[in-house]
């Protein structure tokens, strides 16, 4: 039988009482902090602060590292990085740990609004890879920022709040749907369906009056007129809570929980690193779902900036010194796995798929069928992971992101391996990966976080 499931639920099963509340302790912080941050903006608002109040400084602050020094950078709001200073120089290399803040999602489109048969809608665009059928007939939130012409930045937060109110996206009746349930699930909800009702009552204007009356809500409470719709950021999410799953509270449900499961949990890794042998670096990114574009994203040239930023803060910087550090450093690329679901077996091949509650996930390739677009992590780096889970305690399993001919996937891990540093994916198993509502094991949350902090602290 393969170690992978020789013990399922082995992260559960050396854990005493003492190590059991401080798993349930962790999972506590982690689903507040799901709860609390809905986009990518919120996410690095959440990372700038906590990080501050243990005894980081913004780059601007710092005018020369020394081992220890704690250092916060954040970029276009959308990006975070905290560094901890070790014992050996920068310029000797780092060893990183990146994660992504984005999340599958539903988009506003630039103008959205529209009036159709008494209602008022909002057009939209979806983001990443979603199943659109999951999206209908469920209470969503709408969240984000709109920044008015005069450069003012008003964030909206509507539908997350104990009585505030939520949009949905209707769905046919099983009564006159014969005809859209005889279609492919690809094809029963289009994309320029997903359009969600956001009013009904009709305002005092003749033409288009639940349109304006909408319009004039979003001026009473938000100073937002139309065409500050142009300049805006507005996100649709669902509009339920995370909580415990599970009779035994043993799950973590929830929405967003690719990636951000890795970010909570390297965040909460890199405020514990103290006095590193090596440099440690926990990176926060964008864009990854949409494959990691954009200035935000790490196909750009964030990752090689800021290394150049912290390095000038010891004098000019060499241009080969800067190609050498890159090279010279590790990385794990902080990513979710998908958890085999007994109910779809056919798609997963046993021996070596992950399941929920055996631990933390190290995936050597993602991609899909010839390994396309993959990292292919190096055995002499892999039997060194090996190695430092055994030591710290950390209980571990190996991943593949389903049947070879089945589909497939990618993380962030092909483009900081193009630096050349030794990289390979390491994160937590997922049920339902991509829908409104997430499961992860709160074991593998847990040993996900040991991971990411015995990486950073001794490697």
């Amino acid at each position: 039988m393969a170690a992978n499931h020789a013990k399922n639920g082995k992260a559960w099963v050396n854990l005493n009482n003492d190590q059991l509340k401080t798993v349930d302790e962790f999972n506590r912080g982690y689903l507040e902090f799901l709860n609390r941050v809905k986009t990518e903006r919120e996410t690095v608002k959440f990372i700038e602060e906590t990080a501050l109040s243990q005894g980081f400084k913004p780059l601007e602050q710092i005018e020369t590292i020394e081992p220890g020094t704690r250092i916060l950078i954040s970029m276009k709001n959308k990006v975070a990085a905290l560094f901890i200073a070790g014992k050996r120089p920068l310029s000797d290399g780092f060893n990183l740990v990146a994660s992504h803040l984005d999340t599958p999602r539903i988009d506003l489109k630039a103008n959205p609004l529209y009036e159709a048969d008494g209602l008022a809608l909002f057009k939209t665009h979806y983001y990443g890879g979603i199943k659109k059928y999951q999206w209908v007939a469920i209470p969503l939130a709408l969240c984000g920022v709109v920044y008015k012409k005069d450069g003012r930045a008003i964030n909206i937060n509507i539908g997350l709040d104990e009585g505030d109110p939520v949009l949905t996206i209707a769905d046919l009746l099983p009564h006159l749907a014969k005809e859209q349930m005889e279609k492919k699930m690809a094809e029963v909800i289009t994309g320029e369906k997903l359009t969600p009702i956001v009013g009904s009552r009709p305002g005092a204007e003749e033409e288009n009056p639940v349109r304006e009356a909408v319009i004039q809500y979003f001026r009473d409470k938000y100073d937002i007129d139309e065409e500050d719709f142009t300049s805006a950021e507005l996100q649709l999410v669902p509009a339920i809570p995370a909580g415990e799953t599970g009779l035994d509270r043993s799950m973590v449900g929830g929405y967003g929980q690719d990636d951000r499961v890795s970010v909570y949990a390297s965040l909460q890794a890199a405020l514990a690193i103290e006095n590193p042998e090596t440099v440690a670096l926990c990176l926060f990114v964008d864009k990854e779902e949409i494959g990691s574009t954009g200035n935000t994203g790490l196909q750009s040239l964030l990752l090689e900036n800021l290394v150049v930023s912290l390095m000038h803060l010891d004098g000019p910087v060499d241009y080969f010194a800067v190609r050498k550090c890159l090279a010279n450093s590790f990385a794990l690329s902080a990513d979710v796995n998908a958890a085999i679901d007994p109910n779809y077996p056919e798609v997963f091949e046993k021996d070596n798929c992950s399941f929920l509650g055996n631990g933390v996930v190290l995936t050597k390739y993602t991609g899909s069928r010839g390994k396309a677009e993959s990292n292919d992590a190096n055995p002499e780096f892999l039997w060194r992971m090996r190695k430092l889970f055994d030591d710290h305690g950390v209980v571990w399993q190996t991943g593949e992101l389903g049947k070879v001919d089945i589909g497939g996937g990618g993380t962030v891990a092909q483009y900081i391996a193009r630096y050349g540093m030794e990289v390979v994916d390491c994160g937590v198993a997922v049920l339902s990966m991509h829908s409104p509502f997430e499961v992860v094991s709160k074991a593998d949350v847990y040993m996900s976080y040991k991971a990411y902090r015995a990486f950073m602290q001794v490697f």
